[in-house]
C-alpha cells in the first residue's frame, strides 16, 4: 500500500477532489463506467482515498497538534490575554471561524469524503462489482470504513455537519444540507455493520494493519457507538451566541450495547494482543516496523520524506545550527510541539512502565546534548525522530515528513471500550460479562507493570475498583488517561463522559495555585503542592547503548535525582551536580503569576485580565466550547444555508 501511495496517491490529489467541497474541480466529473472498467482503475481510486489520510491539514499533523485541545493530559501554554488575530487559538477554546487551520481541516476531510463517495458509488454501479468477489467487497469495506472515520472525526470536532453519501457529480444540489450528528452516526454504524462480515482480517491482508481490516471495521463501529451514546455539546438554536448545553440521547444504552458487541468481536477474533511491551510498540513504529498481530489495529501509513509529522511534532524538540544538526546528532530538527500537562506525570503510579516512556523532561541542542525542559509542559515521548536507529535516520538537515505511522486504532483502546460498555450496561461488573470486562482492564494493566508487581498493581488494584459501577468507571477514566497520553484522545473521552468542564477547571486551578506559590501567594489547596520538586537535581551520563534503558542509544542521558518528589541537595560528590528550578512561574512585577498560568485555558477559565475563575461554581460549571466553528469561507459559499452557533460571531 505504501508503494502504491508513493507512486500514485500524491499524483491523484487532483483526482476526484475539490478546492473545497462546494467548488468542485472538473477532474471529479467523469463517467463512472470508464473509471471502474478494470481492477487497476478501482485500486487507483481506492488509493486516492488512503492518500487523503496523509495531509498535514488533518491526520498528518493538525488533528494531533493544532486541535489537541488543552486538558489534564495534552496541554499547550498560552501567554496572551487576548485572542490572536490569526483566529487559531483553538487549544485554549478561543479560536474563530476565520482561522486558516480550521478551514484547511474542513477542506481536507471533505476531500477525503468526496473520494470515498466517488469510489463507493462507482464500485456499486460498476458491471465488475459482485458481492461474491472477495477482493472487491474488501475494497468496498475499506472505503466505507475510511468514510466513517472521516465523518466521525468531523462530528467530534464540529457537531452537526453537512452529510452525503453521493459524489458531487450525482447530487442535484451542490450545497449539502447540515445533518443531525446522531442520524449520521447511526447511518454509518449500520453501514459498517452490513459490510463488516464481508471483509478480511488483517492477518489475511498483504499490507496488514496499514490497510483497513475487518477488526478495524468492528473497532470503528464500537468507537462511533460510544460517541453516539455519550454526551456532546448541542447548540442553542434560539440563541446562537449561547455556548450550548451538554446532552446525552435517551437511547444511549442501545449504542453502548453495540459498542460492547463489536469491541467483543475484535477480542474474539484473536488477531491482536498486547504481547509486546508498551514502549516497544512505539519504538517499532519509529523504526518503520509494522506489527500486524499486536497492539496496532490500524496504522495510518505515512511515507518517509513525503508525509506525516509523527515523531517530529512529538518527542523532544531538537534545535539546529545553520539548518543542520552536528556531531553525534544525525537526526535533524524536531519541533516537539505536542506537549503534556505539567502535572500529568504525577497522576501515574511510580512503577507504571508507561510513565517514563510517555513523559519527556528534556530536549536536545544541535549537538545532541540533552537539556532539561523546565517549562509549563513536558514533551510527549511515544514517538520521536531520535528513537529512529542511526541507519534509518532522515539526516542532519531533515525536519518533518517523517513517515512514521500513527496507530489510529489500538487493541488497548478496544479492551477499554469493552470494559466501559459492560460497566455501563450491567451497572458494574457483577453481570454476565463482568469477568471478561475485568480481564480486559487486566490485560492493559499487566502490560503497564513488571510481572513482579502484578500482585499489587494489577490484581490488588482490580480488587479495589470492582466494588461498584462508579469505582470501575473511575478506573476506566484513569486507565485511558495513562494509556493514551499524547494521542489526543483525552479531551474527546472527557466530552463523552461529560467531565471536560470539571477537568479543565481543576487543571487551571493546579496551574494557578502553583503559580501563586512562586509569587508568595498561597491559595486554598496549596499544601498539596508543597512537596513538588521545585529544585531538581540531575547529571549527564553516557548512553549505555541499550534500547531497553533508553530509546536513543547514542546521545547522552539526563539522570534525575528527584524527578517526582522534593529532595535535599544531594551534594556535588553524589554526581548530581546540576540543578534546575521548576514551577518558577511567579512575576515579581505583578500580583499575578506569569501569563501562561493565567491564560492557557483562556476561552473557558482565566485569571488576570477579565478574570472569571472566582465567579465559576465548581459544582455547576458551564460547558467547555470544544466544538470548532464552520469556516467563514464555507458559510459564505453556502448561500446562507450554514451558520455558526456555540457563541461564535
Amino acid at each position: 500500500m505504501k508503494k502504491q501511495i508513493i507512486t500514485l496517491g500524491f499524483l491523484l490529489l487532483g483526482f476526484a477532489s475539490c478546492n473545497d467541497y462546494l467548488k468542485v474541480n472538473s477532474e471529479s466529473k467523469y463517467e463512472g463506467e470508464y473509471v471502474f472498467s478494470s481492477y487497476e482503475e478501482i485500486n487507483r481510486v481506492l488509493t486516492s482515498v488512503y492518500a487523503s489520510l496523509m495531509s498535514n491539514n488533518a491526520y498528518g499533523n493538525a488533528y494531533l497538534s493544532e486541535f489537541a485541545l488543552n486538558s489534564d493530559v495534552e496541554f499547550t501554554a498560552n501567554s496572551s490575554a487576548i485572542r490572536n488575530v490569526n483566529g487559531r487559538d483553538y487549544k485554549c477554546f478561543d479560536g474563530t471561524a476565520n482561522g486558516s487551520s480550521v478551514s484547511s481541516l474542513w477542506t481536507t476531510v471533505y476531500q477525503g469524503i468526496e473520494r470515498a463517495n466517488v469510489f463507493i458509488h462507482g464500485l456499486e454501479t460498476s458491471t465488475l462489482y459482485n458481492e461474491n468477489d472477495a477482493t472487491l467487497t474488501q475494497q468496498m469495506g475499506e472505503a466505507k470504513v475510511l468514510r466513517a472515520m472521516f465523518y466521525h472525526d468531523l462530528i467530534v470536532h464540529f457537531g452537526d455537519v453537512p452529510f452525503t453519501t453521493l459524489p458531487t457529480y450525482e447530487r442535484e444540489k451542490l450545497v449539502m444540507p447540515i445533518a443531525d450528528r446522531n442520524e449520521v452516526l447511526s447511518f454509518l454504524i449500520e453501514d459498517l455493520r452490513k459490510i463488516a462480515p464481508k471483509m478480511q482480517y488483517s492477518n489475511k491482508l498483504t499490507d496488514g494493519v496499514e490497510r483497513v481490516s475487518r477488526e478495524f471495521c468492528y473497532a470503528m463501529i464500537a468507537r462511533m457507538a460510544l460517541t453516539r451514546g455519550g454526551y456532546a455539546l448541542y447548540p442553542d438554536k434560539s440563541n446562537p451566541l449561547n455556548v450550548g448545553t451538554m446532552q446525552r440521547q435517551s437511547d444511549y444504552r442501545d449504542y453502548y450495547e453495540i459498542a460492547r458487541m463489536y469491541a467483543d468481536s475484535v477480542i474474539l477474533s484473536g488477531t491482536h494482543s498486547l504481547r509486546k511491551s508498551f514502549r516497544q510498540v512505539f519504538i517499532d513504529e519509529c523504526n518503520y516496523i509494522v506489527n500486524n498481530n499486536d497492539d496496532p489495529i490500524f496504522e495510518i501509513p505515512f511515507v518517509k520524506n513525503q508525509s506525516g509529522n509523527i515523531g517530529y511534532s512529538h518527542g523532544p524538540s531538537g534545535s539546529t545550527a545553520n539548518g543542520v544538526t552536528t556531531g553525534d546528532n544525525v537526526w535533524g530538527a524536531s519541533n516537539g510541539g505536542i506537549r503534556l500537562n505539567a502535572f500529568y506525570r504525577y497522576s501515574f503510579d511510580r512503577k507504571d512502565l508507561r510513565l517514563d516512556y510517555t513523559v519527556g523532561m528534556w530536549y536536545y541542542t544541535a549537538e545532541g546534548v540533552p537539556t532539561v525542559r523546565a517549562d509549563y509542559s513536558t514533551h510527549t515521548n511515544k514517538w520521536s525522530k531520535f528513537w529512529t536507529s542511526e541507519s534509518q535516520a532522515m539526516g542532519t538537515a531533515s525536519s518533518g515528513s517523517t513517515g512514521i505511522n500513527f496507530p489510529y486504532m489500538r487493541y488497548a483502546d478496544v479492551l477499554l471500550m469493552y470494559a466501559e460498555a459492560v460497566n455501563e450496561l450491567e451497572n458494574g461488573v457483577s453481570g454476565p460479562n463482568g469477568t471478561k470486562a475485568v480481564d480486559a482492564l487486566r490485560q492493559v494493566r499487566q502490560r503497564a507493570f513488571a510481572p513482579e508487581d502484578w500482585a499489587e498493581k494489577v490484581e490488588g488494584y482490580l480488587s479495589s475498583v470492582t466494588g461498584s459501577q462508579e469505582d470501575f468507571f473511575r478506573a476506566i477514566v484513569d486507565e485511558r488517561k495513562w494509556e493514551f497520553g499524547g494521542e489526543t484522545m483525552r479531551w474527546k473521552d472527557l466530552v463523552r463522559w461529560n467531565l471536560y468542564s470539571k477537568v479543565v477547571y481543576d487543571s487551571f486551578m493546579q496551574y494557578l495555585i502553583v503559580g501563586n506559590i512562586a509569587n508568595g501567594n498561597y491559595l486554598d489547596g496549596y499544601e498539596d503542592y508543597m512537596e513538588l520538586p521545585f529544585a531538581m537535581f540531575y547529571r549527564l551520563v553516557d548512553n549505555p547503548g541499550d534500547i531497553d534503558v533508553y530509546p536513543n542509544t547514542k546521545l547522552q542521558i539526563i539522570d534525575f535525582y528527584n524527578l517526582y518528589e522534593s529532595a535535599y541537595n544531594p551534594g556535588a560528590a553524589s554526581g548530581y551536580d546540576k540543578t534546575v528550578d521548576f514551577y518558577n512561574w511567579g512575576n515579581e512585577n505583578s500580583e499575578f503569576p506569569n501569563n501562561n498560568v493565567l491564560y492557557s485555558f483562556r476561552g473557558y477559565v482565566r485569571d488576570g485580565e477579565d478574570s472569571n475563575y472566582e465567579s465559576l461554581d465548581p459544582n455547576n460549571l458551564p460547558p467547555v466550547r470544544y466544538i470548532l466553528p464552520i469556516p467563514n469561507s464555507v458559510i459564505q459559499m453556502s448561500n446562507g444555508e450554514y451558520k455558526n452557533y456555540y457563541g461564535y460571531n
